[in-house]
């Protein structure tokens, strides 16, 4: 199964590979050496711990990497007045009148308990493409549903600036 990233998604994992092959495993493989040198490697923590910081770097570089090559990009950009990925969006549940805010964010970012949700979640595929006004269906299984109306929306351009909806 791909992945559904955008291209900033793709960057950012880019230049945390880039930051662990030309930092941290240079770093690591020093520590490593110096681990080693301590003599009797049958009771040496430092070279374990060593040995295993390098192994788990290496591990999330070759992660990073196979993300990076099976992604489906997906585009970042909607029209100004629509829900789209990486806007912020608050919504009232007509059940019971509560209101929350989420950011709809791709599956390597999604943090619920922070407020970033999925594109791929139910409420997020729901809101995606949906505009300030709308009262929208979020079918959570074929037993479960729940409706929720647009508030809010709030993006942010490429150059900073933010544009809210009401």
């Amino acid at each position: 199964m791909f992945d559904k990233l955008t291209q900033s998604d793709l960057d950012k994992m880019q230049e945390e590979i880039d930051h662990r092959i030309q930092v941290v495993r240079p770093q690591a493989l020093e520590d490593l050496k110096e681990a080693k040198s301590h003599g009797d490697l049958s009771e040496n923590f430092e070279y374990y711990a060593a040995k295993r910081f390098k192994n788990q770097n290496e591990s999330r570089i070759r992660y990073l990497q196979r993300m990076i090559r099976t992604a489906e990009v997906i585009p970042e950009d909607s029209a100004s007045d629509e829900v789209g990925i990486n806007n912020t969006v608050e919504v009232e549940f007509l059940e019971d009148e509560t209101r929350e805010e989420y950011k709809i964010v791709t599956t390597v970012r999604a943090n619920s308990l922070n407020g970033l949700i999925t594109n791929e979640s139910p409420l997020g595929k729901a809101l995606l493409g949906k505009k300030v006004g709308d009262i929208v269906e979020v079918r959570v299984n074929d037993q479960v549903s729940y409706e929720v109306k647009i508030v809010r929306l709030e993006k942010t351009t490429g150059e900073g600036d933010t544009i809210r909806s009401f």
